[in-house]
C-alpha cells in the first residue's frame, strides 16, 4: 500500500530542545521545496493502492535519496548516518522512535519506481522553479559527457574469466536445487585464476599484445571457456527436462544460465576474431554484467576511452538542468540537438530565446530548424573553414556572450561528476543508469 506521508509526529519532538532539531539552511530550503504536492503525483498515479503492506512514506524516501546523492553515500552508510543524526532524522520525517528504512528496502523501492518516476520528479521541480520565477528558460546550453558503467577495464581474458565464473556459479545453484545431478560439471575457477595470474606476469613485462606467451595463455583460457560453455549447455538441457520438479530458485538460476551462455558465446566469438588479428568489431561486448555499455572516445586531445553511456544535458540560466537524456553508444552530437530543445520547450513553452552549443552540434539543418522554432539568438560555432561572412557573424557581441555562457557547461559537467555521482553509475543497464542520473540531477537542482 502506497503511503505518501508519515501519519503523525512523535511526542519526542516536543521534549527535545530546538537547537537539536534545527535544520541547516540548505536542508530547510530543500525540505520546503519537497513539501509541494506535485512531487507525490507521479507516485500516486502509478503506484497508488489500498492493498498490501504499507511502503516507506514517499516524503521519507525522497529525502533519503536526496541525502544519498548529495553526499555520495552508499545505502548502508546512508542508513547509518540517518540513524545517528537528529537533524537528518527530522529532515527525513522520521521520529526518534521510528526505525530507519533498511538499505535493501531503498534499493527495491528505487527499482520499483523506475526511471519514468524519476524523470517526472525532475520535470515537476523545474516547473515549480519556473512558477516561482527562479528560472525563466530563455537561454539553453547543451553539452555531452560520459557516465561510466561500473565495470572493470574490458580485456578478452577478463571477460572469459568472468564468464567461466558466473556459469559455474549458476550451475552450482541449479544442482543445489536438485536438477541435472547426473550431468558432470568440473569447477575450473582455480585454473582460471592461475592462467590470469600468468597473463598478469607477462603483461607487467610490457610485451606486445602479439607476444607468443600472451597468445598461448589466451588460447588456453579460450579452450577452457569452450569446454565450460559446452558442459553448461548440457546442464541447461537436462534441467529444462526436469524443471517441473524445480523450485523458483532453480527457475531463476536456469534463466540466468541461459543469459550467461548466450553472452559467453559472443565473448568467445570476438576473442577468436582478435586472435585472428581482426581488430574492428563494431558491436563488441565489453561487459557480461552490463551488455549495453559501449566504448566511447571523446573528441578531445589525449582523452581516454571510457566505457558506459553518453549523457546529453540541457541547462538553462541559473545552473538549472531542464532536460537530460541517457544515450547508448556514441551518436554524433549534431543528431542530438532537436530532442533536447523540444524537451525544454515542452516545459517552458515559447520562452526560449537563445540556444548555444559547442561546434560538435553544428549543422546547417540544425541552425535552420532553430530559426523555424522562433529562436532569436543561435550560437552554434561553424565546424570547418568559415568564410568571411560567417566569421563576421560569429564576431558579433551577442554571439560571443552566448559562447561565454556555453563555456559554463564544462564546469557544470565536472560538478555533476565530482559532487553528485554522475562520473560512474552504480546501477546496471540503461534503465538503471537513467535512474542514477535522474536522482543525481534532481539533487543538483534542489
Amino acid at each position: 500500500m502506497l503511503r505518501l506521508r508519515k501519519d503523525q509526529p512523535s511526542l519526542w519532538e516536543s521534549v527535545l530542545p530546538e537547537e537539536v532539531l534545527k535544520l541547516s539552511e540548505e536542508l530547510t530550503r530543500v525540505d520546503a521545496l519537497l513539501e509541494d504536492e506535485r512531487f507525490f503525483a507521479p507516485f500516486r498515479e502509478e503506484f497508488y493502492t489500498r492493498w498490501g503492506r504499507s511502503t516507506v512514506p514517499v516524503d521519507t524516501y525522497l529525502r533519503m535519496m536526496y541525502l544519498k546523492f548529495r553526499y555520495k553515500l552508499g545505502y548502508k552508510a546512508l542508513v547509518r548516518e540517518v540513524k545517528d543524526s537528529f537533524t537528518w532524522r527530522r529532515f527525513c520525517r522520521l521520529a526518534f522512535n521510528d526505525p530507519v528504512p533498511d538499505g535493501t528496502t531503498l534499493v527495491k523501492l528505487t527499482q520499483k519506481y523506475g526511471q519514468t518516476t524519476v524523470r517526472a520528479l525532475n520535470e515537476a521541480l523545474v516547473l515549480k522553479l519556473k512558477e516561482e520565477k527562479v528560472v525563466r528558460g530563455r537561454k539553453l546550453r547543451l553539452d555531452t559527457t560520459v557516465v561510466e558503467a561500473n565495470i572493470h577495464y574490458p580485456t578478452d581474458a577478463f571477460l572469459l574469466g568472468d564468464g567461466i565464473r558466473v556459469i559455474t556459479r549458476a550451475v552450482k545453484r541449479i544442482k543445489k536445487a536438485g536438477l541435472a545431478l547426473g550431468v558432470p560439471f568440473v569447477n575450473h575457477t582455480r585454473k582460471v585464476k592461475r592462467i590470469l595470474s600468468g597473463i598478469f606476469r607477462v603483461v607487467r613485462e610490457r610485451v606486445s599484445s602479439t607476444s607468443p606467451r600472451l597468445v598461448k595463455a589466451e588460447e588456453k583460457l579460450l579452450g577452457l571457456a569452450k569446454r565450460v560453455v559446452a558442459r553448461g549447455k548440457e546442464v541447461q538441457d537436462k534441467a529444462r527436462e526436469e524443471i517441473n520438479k524445480g523450485k523458483g530458485v532453480a527457475r531463476r538460476a536456469l534463466s540466468e544460465l541461459g543469459e550467461w551462455l548466450e553472452r559467453m558465446e559472443k565473448v568467445i566469438g570476438q576473442t577468436e576474431a582478435v586472435l585472428r588479428r581482426e581488430r574492428h568489431l563494431p558491436q563488441r561486448l565489453v561487459s557480461l554484467f552490463d551488455p549495453g555499455a559501449r566504448p566511447i572516445v571523446r573528441g578531445k586531445a589525449r582523452a581516454p576511452v571510457e566505457f558506459g553511456r553518453k549523457l546529453l544535458v540541457g541547462e538553462t540560466e541559473g545552473g538549472i538542468i531542464s532536460t537530460y537524456q541517457v544515450l547508448e553508444g556514441n551518436p554524433a552530437d549534431s543528431t542530438l540537438l532537436r530532442p533536447v530543445v523540444k524537451g525544454h520547450r515542452r516545459l517552458f513553452r515559447k520562452r526560449l530565446k537563445a540556444v548555444t552549443t559547442d561546434r560538435g552540434f553544428y549543422s546547417r539543418e540544425n541552425e535552420d530548424w532553430l530559426k523555424k522554432q522562433a529562436v532569436k539568438r543561435i550560437a552554434l560555432p561553424f565546424r570547418g573553414r568559415a568564410d568571411e561572412k560567417r566569421r563576421a557573424h560569429e564576431r558579433q557581441p551577442w554571439f560571443r556572450r552566448l559562447l561565454r555562457f556555453r563555456a559554463g557547461s564544462e564546469g557544470r559537467a565536472s560538478l555533476l561528476q565530482r559532487k553528485f555521482g554522475l562520473d560512474r553509475s552504480l546501477m546496471r543497464g540503461t534503465p538503471g543508469t537513467e535512474i542514477w542520473v535522474g536522482f543525481g540531477i534532481l539533487s543538483h537542482n534542489l
